[in-house]
């Protein structure tokens, strides 16, 4: 006798808070949720106002149509932020991905940007969820998307995408190691797909948590060479995403830098009547997410806490990212003890589950005080695991801004305060 059992990928934390307020005001801020909760739980603290607000800013700063990057927060109450702050297409990496936004918002732009992807997902996204557009960087994909879609010639044709590779950046994560057509190879599926494309486009993705604006420039220019050789007309150029945002170690150019580069070298190729897409995940939602986590025990400068690696702060661990920090407890305000860097073991049984920091908190930091860890509505919880079985959390939504801000997103601070 065989066990069959489904798991769903795109889940959210296990127990969600919702005082769904008329007003930001009107929502609790997340010193007041650990007074009242006590949490023994990580404790995620949404913010949706700031999502809200900084992908209006983004949008009003890019030019041409944004779409959210689902893998990096698939939470629901993130969604509908960055669907409130006008976002209405979407990235979508996996089936899940899109039959969650499908079911959430059913007039939105659904674009299927994994170079590669299951017979049975494109299939279902074609025929069940009115997914019009795929990104490929291979002939093969090429073929199976186009056999996939020839199946109910009613439907119409496919838009078709041609990932292009790009060298190295200094981006945190570099993805066209993975991912990407070589220069070459770009230029054939070019000429590949126009006859057979119901739209016809190029992206690329310059790595995330990018600092340099002239990576979209170089980035850009790469692509109006893959044009220029196809010899055929485009309908959209894909820059992707990578934007960066403020860590404690990390402080970017404002983002107006980034689109000065992205439109003058968009309008160097001189490409009439081709769009622009940008493809942000963690510029729109990093700001709007934190994480409370209690302390376990205390050795000398290292804190066990209850989250770690395998919860909401993978970044922490290998990638080694820093975050905003703040020392909580429940029946008074942190004291006025000097900071001192710290690290932190997380929960499980793991030696790999350490994030050395340093993280900067009060010195008379204890078992029982709580810490909260910003930067995190990217990336956080999305990447939990049931390691351990330390797979218990709680989301909160909260009325407090962002720990830290980036810089030209001058809009959030005031449009927060409208909300309220």
């Amino acid at each position: 006798m065989s066990l069959i059992q489904k798991y769903e990928t795109v889940r959210p934390p296990h127990h969600f808070i919702s005082l769904r307020p008329d007003t930001a005001s009107a929502r609790p801020c997340v010193a007041d949720m650990v007074k009242w909760l006590r949490p023994e739980v990580p404790l995620h603290c949404l913010r949706p106002e700031v999502i809200a607000a900084t992908s209006a800013a983004f949008i009003a700063a890019f030019p041409g149509d944004v779409l959210y990057a689902v893998k990096c927060n698939p939470e629901p109450a993130v969604l509908r932020a960055v669907w409130a702050g006008g976002v209405r297409h979407f990235d979508c990496a996996s089936i899940s991905e899109v039959t969650l936004v499908r079911r959430l918002f059913p007039d939105a732009d659904i674009h299927f940007m994994h170079p590669v992807k299951g017979r049975a997902a494109i299939r279902e996204a074609w025929l069940v969820h009115g997914v019009r557009d795929f990104v490929l960087d291979s002939a093969a994909e090429l073929q199976k998307i186009l056999e996939i879609t020839g199946e109910c010639t009613t439907s119409g044709r496919p838009g078709l995408f041609v990932r292009l590779a790009l060298p190295a950046t200094k981006a945190a994560i570099d993805l066209s190691s993975k991912f990407g057509a070589s220069l070459d190879s770009a230029v054939a599926l070019l000429q590949a797909a126009r006859p057979v494309a119901g739209r016809l486009g190029i992206a690329f993705h310059v790595g995330s948590q990018c600092l340099d604006p002239l990576a979209w420039r170089d980035a850009m220019a790469l692509a109006g060479l893959a044009i220029q050789r196809a010899g055929v007309p485009v309908d959209v150029i894909d820059v992707g995403g990578g934007f960066p945002v403020a860590y404690p170690d990390q402080t970017p150019p404002p983002l107006g830098a980034f689109m000065t580069e992205i439109a003058a070298s968009f309008e160097q190729l001189g490409l009439r009547g081709v769009k622009l897409w940008a493809e942000p995940g963690r510029a729109l939602v990093a700001g709007g997410g934190s994480v409370v986590v209690q302390v376990q025990l205390r050795k000398h400068n290292m804190l066990y806490v209850n989250d770690g690696v395998y919860g909401a702060l993978a970044d922490a661990g290998a990638l080694g990212f820093r975050f905003p920090t703040k020392l909580l407890r429940a029946n008074h305000e942190a004291g006025a003890a000097p900071l001192a860097a710290f690290g932190l073991f997380g929960p499980s049984c793991d030696s790999f589950d350490v994030m050395r920091g340093p993280f900067m908190l009060p010195d008379d930091v204890a078992e029982g005080d709580w810490i909260e860890i910003g930067q995190l509505g990217a990336y956080g919880a999305c990447l939990r695991t049931a390691f351990n079985g330390f797979d218990r959390a709680t989301l909160v939504e909260v009325s407090d801004p962002a720990m830290l801000e980036t810089a030209g997103y001058e809009a959030v601070e005031s449009a927060i305060a409208r909300a309220a």
